[in-house]
């Protein structure tokens, strides 16, 4: 059974790199929440569940995440919260978000 989710997420559209261990891909981050993100990774990674994957882009930096699921191209992370994380989150939503409407993927 799906648990209900504690955050409210936001629809953004960010583009960046997830890299774990060794491997990296281009990505998108298509919601945001103050504890999480749903990436759509361009390539195939080797992942699993509990996994930490960095994840940057020019609008939060770098930010740390535990791998929650990863299914067919789309991720969702946990943040690995630290101060730093956390002010890099609020800096995003404070200066820089803009809903964005989502896409059709295909």
């Amino acid at each position: 059974m799906r648990r209900e989710r504690a955050a409210s997420r936001s629809k953004v559209r960010l583009y960046g790199t997830v890299r774990v261990m060794r491997q990296s891909s281009p990505m998108r981050v298509v919601d945001l929440s103050q504890q999480g993100m749903a990436l759509d990774i361009e390539r195939p990674l080797q992942v699993t569940p509990g996994q930490t994957v960095e994840v940057v882009t020019e609008e939060l930096g770098t930010i740390e995440g535990i791998v929650c699921w990863y299914v067919n191209g789309r991720m969702g992370l946990r943040y690995r919260m630290t101060s730093r994380a956390a002010a890099q989150v609020v800096s995003y939503f404070r200066f820089f978000h803009r809903a964005a409407t989502p896409v059709l993927r295909g």
